[in-house]
């Protein structure tokens, strides 16, 4: 590390590249943290769990009894002298005591996109709603055909404030913000549906996993879904343009930089993924070319998981799709071609009736898979097993990925949120009396 600062002061090295290496080694580290805790306000399992996108700062947690609770995870509420622990306490918390709080379970929650002012919940009370994050209040509401499993909205859109919505009903629906109501009802799968997922690379294109294995590709603005994964379907291993990328912009400073490329990959999307779907099409499938891909997966042809969807999660540059299902395994899909990539990440433990969170490094070489009470770290492009991540008593539910101080949270339905840290303390870890008198001067009142 200190040879690699030297390098950067002589300028032999780009700043970029040291803190692409430094993030790296830090992602490969993690270990229970020591100095940090983060106080659970739930009396029941955590479900969910998502950073805020704006700055990457506080954490939003829905839980099996309904509550809802914002967590800062850079300012601690209290230092305890004693342990040397940094506690952070829920900054606001949601439950049923709250006005128009949810009744049952809370499955899913997301910020919204662009600022950390709202959120959206999915309960198993049926109900869809956006909350205020400042007065705590519900500002808009949906009510869903049955219980809500899954809640998504673009990161990259700037024509729609759409949430998509996964229900025990067969059929997507996506709420409008900005209208109140429902502009679109996605049919196709035969079940209900656990796993939602838009595209990084393209406002339009909306990702679902469902109950009787099958993930399905949507493009919203068109009538039925355009593609339907096959894991018989396959190729070996990655495409080395998306691969030097994925490393790339791990030290990319500039994030809108890289939002202006997604938006320019999204709008040629479409046009590549119909032009590769029909090159490469089985010769055994010649008979169905008339029939629209989506009704494929009716007679049989395409599954992706030989049990429910559980979860879906695409990488940052929008090349790649992970998934997990019921049949404890997990795999790796190229979004373009539609292909299993074939990387054998092992057998899982996923159990449960309900989706799970996968979650994984910014620098895309490590992927994240709650797997019964542990946390299992896989090499992404390997599939080796790189760490087993033990600190929770009962079923791991979900877990994210703090991309700045490379920290992992996860959530258990032994009602804890527990932090994996990298080895040593940072300044977060301090004292919040201490960093302020580390920041005064001798000229300071």
């Amino acid at each position: 590390m200190w040879r690699e600062l030297r390098q950067r002061e002589a300028g032999s090295i780009r700043p970029s590249l040291l803190a692409k290496h430094a993030c790296y080694r830090r992602s490969r580290s993690l270990q229970l943290a020591k100095r940090k805790e983060i106080v659970s306000a739930h009396k029941s399992g955590v479900n969910s769990l998502q950073i805020d996108a704006a700055e990457s700062r506080y954490l939003l947690a829905g839980a099996s009894d309904g509550s809802i609770a914002i967590y800062d995870t850079q300012q601690a509420t209290h230092f305890d002298p004693s342990s040397q622990i940094a506690k952070h306490e829920a900054l606001s918390t949601i439950d049923r005591r709250t006005n128009e709080g949810h009744e049952y379970a809370v499955s899913s929650v997301h910020w919204y996109p662009i600022d950390t002012g709202l959120f959206v919940s999915g309960s198993f009370d049926r109900y869809v709603k956006i909350w205020d994050s400042n007065l705590l209040q519900v500002e808009l509401q949906f009510k869903m055909p049955g219980k809500v499993y899954a809640v998504a909205m673009s990161a990259v859109a700037s024509a729609h404030m759409l949430i998509a919505t996964g229900t025990e009903d067969v059929r997507v629906h996506l709420c409008d913000m900005a209208s109140g109501a429902f502009t679109h009802t996605l049919s196709g799968h035969r079940d209900g549906v656990w796993a939602l997922q838009w595209s990084a690379s393209s406002e339009w294109v909306l990702v679902t996993g469902g109950c009787e294995g099958a993930i399905r590709f949507w493009d919203i603005r068109r009538a039925g879904c355009f593609l339907v994964l096959d894991q018989h379907r396959t190729q070996i291993g990655q495409r080395s343009k998306s691969a030097s990328f994925i490393h790339d912009q791990a030290g990319t400073s500039n994030g809108m930089n890289h939002m202006e490329t997604n938006s320019e990959r999204g709008s040629s999307f479409l046009r590549k993924r119909t032009a590769h779907h029909t090159s490469i099409r089985r010769p055994e499938a010649a008979k169905l070319s008339r029939q629209h891909p989506g009704l494929t997966v009716a007679q049989g042809v395409a599954t992706a998981h030989y049990g429910s969807v559980t979860s879906l999660q695409t990488t940052y540059d929008g090349f790649y799709l992970f998934s997990a299902g019921l049949d404890s395994r997990v795999r790796l899909w190229d979004m373009e071609s539609g292909c299993n990539t074939l990387i054998n990440y092992g057998t899982t433990r996923i159990a449960g009736k309900k989706g799970l969170q996968l979650s994984f490094s910014p620098d895309g070489s490590l992927l994240f898979v709650p797997s019964d009470t542990i946390i299992q770290a896989y090499d992404v492009w390997t599939g080796n097993l790189h760490a087993t991540l033990k600190g929770h008593y009962d079923l791991v539910n979900c877990c994210s990925f703090h991309p700045l101080d490379q920290e992992l949270y996860s959530g258990s339905n032994d009602r804890q949120i527990l932090v994996w840290a990298p080895p040593g303390g940072t300044s977060e870890d301090l004292d919040p009396q201490t960093q302020v008198q580390a920041d005064e001067d001798n000229w300071s009142d």
